[in-house]
C-alpha cells in the first residue's frame, strides 16, 4: 500500500489523531466545572450540563434531576462568554479532526501529503490549537454567571472557583490542544515526501 508519508509523518498522523480526539472528547465531555447544588453533584461543560434543579409541584420544593443533557437554546447557554466558548472551541476541534482525518488518509493514498502539503497542516493545525487554547482561556470569564453561582456557593466570580472545581475534561481538552500546537505542527514540517516532477 503506497504512502505519502515519511516515518515521521506516519507518527505525525497517529500523534495528529490522538490529539484531536482527546480535543474534542474533552469539548463534548460535560464535566469541565464540578460542584454541588442540593446535596448532589453538579458538572458543567460549555454547552452541556449534568444535574439540575427542578421544582417538584407536588412537594412544593426544588429538587435535582441527576440527567445530562445540552441546554435547550443555544441562547440557554448561561454566558455570552461560554456561548463564545462553545463556539471557537468547536471550530478548534473541527480543524484539528479535519487535518486529523487527511493525515491518516495519507498513510493510505500516495502522492496526497507533499512537503507543502504537511507545512500547511501544521499550520491549520496550530490555529486550531489556538482556538481551542483561546475557549479554554475564555471559560472562567463565565464562572459568575447565575447558574455557576449557585453550584459553587455563591462565592465564585471571573477566575475564582468558589467551592468548585476543574474538572477533568477542562484539562483533556487543553492538553490536546497545547500538543496539537507545540509537537503536531513540528512534525508536520517533515511529515510530506518530496513531491514528484513530472516529465510534462
Amino acid at each position: 500500500m503506497a504512502s505519502s508519508l515519511t516515518c515521521t509523518g506516519v507518527i505525525w498522523a497517529l500523534l495528529s489523531f490522538l490529539c484531536a480526539a482527546t480535543s474534542c472528547v474533552g469539548f463534548f465531555m460535560p464535566y469541565w466545572l464540578w460542584g454541588s447544588q442540593l446535596g448532589k453533584s453538579v458538572s458543567f461543560g460549555t454547552f452541556r450540563r449534568c444535574s439540575y434543579p427542578v421544582h417538584d409541584e407536588s412537594r412544593q420544593m426544588m429538587v435535582m434531576v441527576e440527567e445530562c443533557g445540552r441546554y435547550a437554546s443555544f441562547q440557554g447557554i448561561p454566558s455570552a462568554e461560554w456561548r463564545i466558548c462553545t463556539i471557537v472551541t468547536g471550530l478548534g476541534c473541527g480543524l484539528l479532526l479535519l487535518v486529523a482525518l487527511t493525515a491518516l488518509m495519507g498513510c493510505c493514498v500516495s502522492e496526497l501529503i507533499s512537503r507543502t502539503v504537511g507545512r500547511v497542516a501544521g499550520g491549520i493545525q496550530f490555529l486550531g490549537g489556538l482556538l481551542i487554547g483561546a475557549g479554554c482561556a475564555l471559560y472562567p470569564l463565565g464562572w459568575d454567571s447565575e447558574e455557576v453561582r449557585q453550584t459553587c456557593g455563591y462565592i465564585s466570580g471571573q477566575f475564582d472557583l468558589g467551592k468548585c472545581e476543574i474538572g477533568w475534561a477542562y484539562y483533556c481538552t487543553g492538553a490536546g490542544a497545547a500538543a496539537a500546537m507545540l509537537l503536531c505542527t513540528w512534525l508536520a514540517c517533515f511529515s510530506g515526501k518530496k513531491q514528484k516532477h513530472y516529465p510534462y
